[in-house]
């Protein structure tokens, strides 16, 4: 029989469902963002050669986040344009939820979700696991590539790439907005310019840059009117 859960039931059989997989590990997100913990965890199944599965929607990862996916030899991405769905399931149970596979959700937000148990309710878990497994085929797999600093600026300089100076994520370079959508949502509830956050907007190394001053002093240089 499904179960209904909270914000704290849904965070904790999803890290069951991540820790109990034997065979398979379907996780469908559209935000990807993962805590240490999950990542410990995917990292132990990759180890274990397990077949892990991970459907996103939001191609804004973070290229430490790329560097980490790519590391994982049985973790294969799919990216799935339109996805708004949240599913996570092994070979034995399933988790369907409000809560994307990212470590803010899983910290700040209220969240409801229903468990499904393959033993209590087959039938339930063969349709979960079954529209599962059609996000999988439709979209193709993607490689995610692994981006190194040095590369950085060149990419910057070649397509005008920039990065969120909070979260790193790649997005347009546009000194005026620094920031990916849903750092410049956080950022505004408080809205203080002089803020500082992680990276430079122009080459994504580390840097205390501000809404006002996003560029660090080498990119500050590179970029000012001779």
């Amino acid at each position: 029989m499904a179960k209904f859960l909270d914000t704290t039931g849904v965070s904790y059989h999803l890290e069951q469902i991540i820790k109990n997989a034997g065979d398979k590990l379907i996780l469908i997100s559209p935000y990807i963002k993962i805590s240490d913990r999950i990542k410990e965890l995917l990292e132990d199944k990759n180890r274990l050669k397990i077949d892990v599965r991970l459907v996103y929607g939001k191609n804004e990862l973070q290229p430490e986040q790329r560097n980490w996916l790519k590391s994982l030899e049985f973790v294969k991405t799919s990216f799935c344009k339109n996805l708004h769905a949240k599913c996570y399931l092994n070979e034995k149970e399933a988790l369907v939820t409000s809560m994307n596979l990212f470590e803010f959700s899983q910290r700040t937000n209220n969240e409801m979700g229903i468990y499904i148990s393959k033993e209590e309710d087959a039938a339930l878990y063969a349709d979960v696991d079954r529209e599962a497994k059609r996000l999988i085929r439709i979209n193709d797999k993607i490689k995610v590539s692994v981006e190194k600093h040095a590369s950085k600026e060149e990419s910057n300089k070649n397509s005008k790439t920039g990065f969120c100076i909070r979260c790193g994520a790649d997005i347009k370079l546009n000194q005026e907005k620094p920031l990916c959508i849903d750092c410049y949502n956080e950022w505004k509830k408080y809205g203080n310019d002089d803020y500082e956050e992680k990276f430079c907007h122009s080459c994504g190394a580390k840097h205390n840059a501000t809404i006002k001053k996003p560029f660090c002093l080498k990119c500050f240089k590179k970029l000012s009117p001779k």
